[in-house]
């Protein structure tokens, strides 16, 4: 099977490419003298990736906890175990530059990236890692630059020429779209997009989602999916107290779905959910689970076979499905008003319009069957056909990553810029880390390894002398070309004081914030 990633390569894999560093390298003193005793390093994007990269660079660190715990995003949703902050494992890093300047440039006007935009609102200890981030943004070695769009407003290049090395962080901007006729039809959406919009990401903010429909299809079965499935199912006085944005959960008390059904192409044993999640969606007030039994049959023998986490998420499944509830839960789920259902082995052909053809009506799903064993297990169809009625269509099959810039290699099928270990190919000097290295997958754990590593890289470069040696002019140069195109950034105080309008803004109806969507709101509180 082909490597799914140029970074698991070894580094002579590529002899187009400088070759490794030796164990017998200058020190880095020598090769910075006094004047230029400072790298200048860019990192673009605000996200974990881009944090855990500036923290690595910046701070010596003697061991590194890792939290292998916290989820993040993966293809259709947060993948991984459940939230917790506690560390799992501890290892020794070797020391961080003592004196290099890290600048982070990033396209919203405020910090983050998904730990603001698409962590769950009723999840707020997943957030807590701001903090850790906030402390590196405060290092007066570190710069954070909002409100600058990479490929736009600055290019790729031209940050080469200011910084001794750039690291590109910026993330899966984008969905996997359905590809599928009707996929264009009012009602129809990301399920990227409507969490954006419940989180406050700006560019979301019109997209008014009509939820005066009975039943709702999400299309995918991760932690992304189970996420808008417990959004439009929670009872609204439940996320008063989180940090929803006023206009969703206003949205939300006026929502009509009563019933959320999560589509999938594959079986019981391939869903991407964890079982936290999982366990959300039973308890939920006023829902009661949808689970056909006989889509578990024979699944009891199965399980013994399995990894100990699929194997309690799948007990857990099968229990939902064919135990007869006892009394207590049986009133619980008499008394929900509320369902939600999980369809396998379906995979989405067309979504059906209405008679007027003005929205979407239904959706149009082939029945699969599974062929293959182990990693090259696939859904294929069967030929039968079923119509599944709805007014509202979810899609949360995966994101990918955008190109951005024509200077920078891009693989357009794999979603992730070619590097090895975070050394983007043929590119010295340039560097990735995060979803756009390794494509959109893993926890926050394994985001902080990822990026850690390419810390690792570039300073073993530096150490090297594989990078420009000369003085580099760093974020002054960047900000008399920004000055000159109009385009005036966002400190990290700026975000601090938005980030204290927001937190002043709750406190009336007893919210940890309410988010600003507006970006003028945001500039014209800045005196912009």
């Amino acid at each position: 099977m082909a490597p799914r990633c140029w970074r698991w390569w070894h580094w002579s894999a590529w002899p187009r490419t400088r070759p490794p560093p030796t164990r017998s390298t200058p020190s880095f003193r020598q090769h910075f003298s006094t004047q230029e005793k400072t790298p200048q390093i860019c990192v673009v994007g605000s996200g974990p990736a881009g944090f855990y990269t500036a923290q690595y660079l910046l701070k010596r660190v003697e061991a590194s906890c890792v939290l292998t715990s916290l989820p993040l995003w993966g293809r259709g949703g947060p993948v991984g175990p459940s939230p917790s902050l506690h560390p799992t494992s501890c290892h020794p890093l070797p020391q961080h530059h003592p004196q290099a300047h890290v600048d982070i440039y990033e396209k919203q006007l405020v910090p983050f990236g998904l730990v603001r935009f698409g962590v769950a609102p009723d999840h707020p200890e997943v957030k807590n890692v701001i903090n850790t981030f906030t402390q590196t943004a405060h290092s007066d070695r570190c710069a954070f630059w909002g409100n600058v769009e990479v490929g736009r407003d600055v290019t790729v290049p031209e940050l080469q020429e200011a910084y001794h090395a750039v690291v590109l962080s910026y993330g899966a901007e984008d969905h996997q779209a359905l590809d599928i006729p009707g996929e264009e039809l009012p009602g129809v959406f990301s399920a990227r997009s409507f969490v954006g919009w419940y989180n406050g990401l700006p560019e979301n903010q019109e997209l008014a989602p009509d939820l005066s429909c009975d039943t709702a299809v999400i299309l995918g079965q991760g932690n992304v999916a189970l996420d808008v499935a417990r959004i439009l199912l929670t009872p609204p006085e439940h996320l008063e107290k989180t940090d929803i944005t006023k206009a969703a959960l206003g949205v939300l008390r006026q929502s009509q779905v009563k019933t959320v059904w999560l589509v999938g192409r594959r079986g019981p044993l391939q869903v991407a959910f964890t079982i936290k999640e999982l366990r959300e969606m039973i308890q939920l007030p006023g829902t009661r689970p949808i689970l056909d039994p006989e889509e578990f049959l024979g699944l009891q023998d199965r399980i013994k076979e399995i990894p100990r986490p699929r194997k309690r998420l799948t007990e857990l499944l099968l229990q939902t499905a064919t135990q007869k509830p006892r009394a207590e839960e049986a009133a619980h789920l008499a008394s929900g008003s509320r369902a939600w259902g999980l369809r396998f082995f379906r995979s989405p052909q067309q979504v059906l319009p209405s008679p007027d053809g003005r929205r979407v009506a239904g959706i149009r799903l082939a029945v699969t069957r599974l062929e293959g064993v182990g990693e090259a297990i696939r859904a294929v169809p069967t030929g039968d056909m079923e119509d599944l009625p709805c007014g509202l269509v979810l899609s949360s099959i995966g994101y990918k990553s955008r190109p951005i810039d024509p200077s920078v290699p891009f693989d357009l099928k794999l979603g992730v810029i070619p590097n090895m270990e975070g050394r983007v190919v043929d590119v010295p000097g340039l560097y990735c880390s995060g979803w756009v290295k390794t494509g959109p997958t893993g926890v926050i754990g394994t985001t902080m390894n990822d990026s850690f590593l390419t810390g690792q890289m570039l300073l073993q470069d530096l150490k090297s002398g594989l990078l420009a040696s000369g003085p580099r002019p760093g974020s002054a140069a960047i900000q008399a070309l920004l000055s000159s195109r109009g385009v005036r950034p966002v400190s990290f105080s700026d975000w601090e004081k938005l980030d204290a309008k927001e937190v002043a803004q709750g406190q009336g109806s007893g919210k940890p914030r309410e988010k600003l969507v507006d970006r003028q709101e945001m500039l014209r509180l800045l005196g912009r």
